[in-house]
């Protein structure tokens, strides 16, 4: 997690309110903007091979006086630290547990047995609650729900975990100090996540606008070929202790976790919100209306409403249906979106459904043509499929197999890694995070599709940004009207990044100094700046950006440690008077070498694998941190 930090920043963005005629007279907040980092380089390996923050925050005043903050990096725990339970003993920073809460042991190196730990967190929401009472705060309480999306290894270093364990989530109780803003980690609590039968791989995170952590599971395991799925097999025997008990209609949905005054939490799942490969949803300010972006190739764009605010038990789906237009110059008109209404339900009625249905009861899917008029031919995964719904199945279908059925009813499942969502409230502006621009949306590959009007003519690796525009009257396909005044009408392309003929003297395959495979996306209302964090395989170093909307300046405020993808986003803009940016990153010293030849870390890996082993528990351990002062204790003077 991360405060915009050591600085009463969010005491200097809510100031001005107060009734005093001082106070009145003070100069108030008027903008704020980012002195770029420049990318690390092997001039000096150690900062490539850790978080490197060395931006700054320049915070301008209605009488034109600025003051400027320098940034660093505060991690609360490196997983596989020991980090303390709140009841006088320790737990194990993401650690991993089966259904019934006991370790999982990897046993892979003979004599050295050792509870699994991630390397990987992610998502993360920061919040408080006004009656909390946990014991051993000094300052205030605050929270941080974290979660862990996978590990990447077992310690020998040969068995690949990939989404072969059940992904941990934890609330952790910080003791905010009211002098400096500092969080420190009081108390972690692994979140039994029995009740939401497990948990497969959780990425993005968002904060709901009631105070909730709206998780995410992504890359849903394909119900009709789940026999022969041994990464599935994995995780059911590690969850279960059996590999054929996990259902895999359980899996791919919206988990939402609740922190208790205690610091303690409770989840549950969201059945109806669709089974795609969810990375990181957004709620709008209305407290009902959620779009979804969906990592997936032959993805697709996603809307839900809600019957009730601040309730996702029940609502209405959606899937977008983009026009022409469609371009990569951000100065084109952009796409029109009309909405196509895939069904409404509640989550308890998937789930019911969910638990008692295999996939043959729901449609038939073939893989080469049938020669039969009943069968629609789509895209999935990069690959045509033939597929139709049975007789009363449209809702189950809708709701469990929701690629495919959007795809029936003309859904444009065009994207590749559409991953973060956020919305820029003020404008009624939405924005998606495209990690590469690939196949599904390239002119003539395989899996594209010339009527679902996402077309490219050369795939853009390093990815983009894109934002719609946030519109009231909407109606769907069918022309009855979608109850929201939040729903995506207009699709334009907001950032590019650039990729690279030939790899620079660095090693990196897209522009440094560009946006490389956009992932986490969060918005500041007051800073007005959009912050993105990159899941590059084309930067040697991942970095995280701020975008300023109204200026247009790109920064570039923080860079993860070399092969490590940046995670964890958050932005909240007033939390007691301070301003916070979480951010984590998983898998440090990733060396990845691209299938073309040209090792993207080749160059690096030499020089700064021992350094990153050294620093991360050989690579098994990433951070859990925020963004921060360089120096504790610094207010500002004029407004604090």
């Amino acid at each position: 997690m991360l405060p915009l930090g050591g600085t009463a920043l969010g005491s200097l963005l809510t100031a001005c309110g107060g009734g005093s005629d001082d106070a009145a007279s003070k100069p108030s907040f008027a903008s704020a903007s980012f002195t770029a980092m420049a990318a690390p380089s092997l001039v000096t390996p150690a900062d490539m091979a850790k978080t490197l923050v060395s931006s700054t925050l320049t915070v301008k005043f209605s009488d034109e006086t600025t003051q400027g903050f320098s940034l660093a990096y505060a991690p609360f725990f490196t997983t596989g630290d020991l980090v303390p339970d709140g009841k006088g003993g320790t737990l194990l920073a993401g650690g991993y547990v089966d259904f019934a809460g006991k370790p999982i042991i990897d046993a892979t190196v003979a004599g050295k047995e050792r509870q699994f730990f991630s390397d990987s967190p992610d998502g993360t929401s920061l919040l408080k609650l006004d009656s909390a009472t946990v014991a051993g705060v000094k300052g205030n309480t605050v929270f941080a729900v974290v979660q862990f999306e996978y590990t990447t290894w077992a310690q020998d270093g040969k068995t690949d975990m990939y989404g072969r364990l059940p992904s941990p989530i934890a609330v952790l109780t910080l003791d905010q100090d009211p002098a400096t803003g500092k969080l420190s980690l009081v108390k972690y609590h692994n979140v039994d996540t029995a009740p939401a039968m497990g948990l497969w791989i959780t990425c993005g995170a968002s904060l709901s606008p009631w105070g909730t952590h709206l998780s995410s599971e992504e890359y849903e395991p394909d119900a009709f070929t789940i026999a022969g799925n041994a990464q599935f097999k994995a995780y059911s025997l590690n969850l279960f202790g059996d590999a054929t008990k996990a259902n895999p209609y359980h899996y791919g949905h919206l988990p939402e976790v609740t922190v208790n005054p205690d610091g303690t939490g409770t989840i549950k799942k969201h059945y109806c919100l669709g089974r795609i490969s969810h990375e990181l949803i957004q709620v709008m300010p209305d407290n009902r209306t959620a779009i979804m972006g969906d990592d997936a190739t032959n993805g697709g764009f996603f809307l839900f409403v809600a019957d009730k605010e601040k309730d996702l038990s029940a609502g209405t789906l959606y899937v977008a249906k983009f026009g022409a237009g469609f371009s990569l110059d951000p100065a084109a008109a952009g796409a029109a979106i009309t909405w196509i209404k895939l069904g409404s339900a509640t989550s308890a009625e998937i789930k019911a459904l969910a638990d008692t249905l295999k996939p043959a009861d729901i449609m038939d899917v073939a893989t080469t043509d049938p020669l039969d008029a009943s069968y629609t031919k789509i895209w999935l995964s990069g690959k045509v499929q033939w597929v139709r719904v049975k007789a009363g199945m449209d809702k189950a279908a809708a709701f469990l197999e929701t690629h495919r059925y959007a795809a029936i009813k003309g859904g444009s499942m065009a994207f590749t890694k559409m991953e973060g969502t956020t919305v820029n409230a003020k404008d009624k502006v939405a924005y998606s995070a495209l990690q590469n621009m690939q196949s599904s949306m390239v002119r003539g590959n395989a899996a594209w599709n010339a009527d679902y009007n996402i077309t490219i003519d050369k795939a853009l690796n390093a990815g983009g940004v894109l934002a719609h525009t946030l519109s009231a009257g909407q109606k769907d396909s069918a022309g009855t009207a979608i109850n929201s005044e939040w729903v995506p009408s207009l699709t334009k392309t907001l950032l590019v990044g650039e990729d690279l003929a030939t790899a620079d003297t660095l090693g990196n395959l897209a522009n440094p100094d560009k946006v490389g495979a956009p992932d986490n996306l969060k918005f500041s209302e007051k800073l007005r700046t959009l912050f993105i964090g990159e899941d590059s395989s084309y930067h040697v170093n991942n970095f995280i950006w701020a975008y300023n909307v109204d200026t247009k300046v790109l920064s570039r405020v923080a860079s993860m440690p070399s092969g490590a993808e940046a995670t964890g986003l958050g932005v909240v803009d007033d939390l007691n008077g301070w301003t916070y940016i979480t951010s984590n990153f998983q898998h440090p010293g990733d060396w990845i070498t691209n299938a073309s030849g040209t090792g993207l870390h080749d160059k690096v890996k030499a020089a700064l694998d021992p350094l990153v082993r050294a620093n991360y528990k050989d690579r098994f351990g990433a951070q859990v941190g925020y963004l921060t002062g360089a120096a504790t204790g610094m207010k500002l003077g004029k407004i604090a």
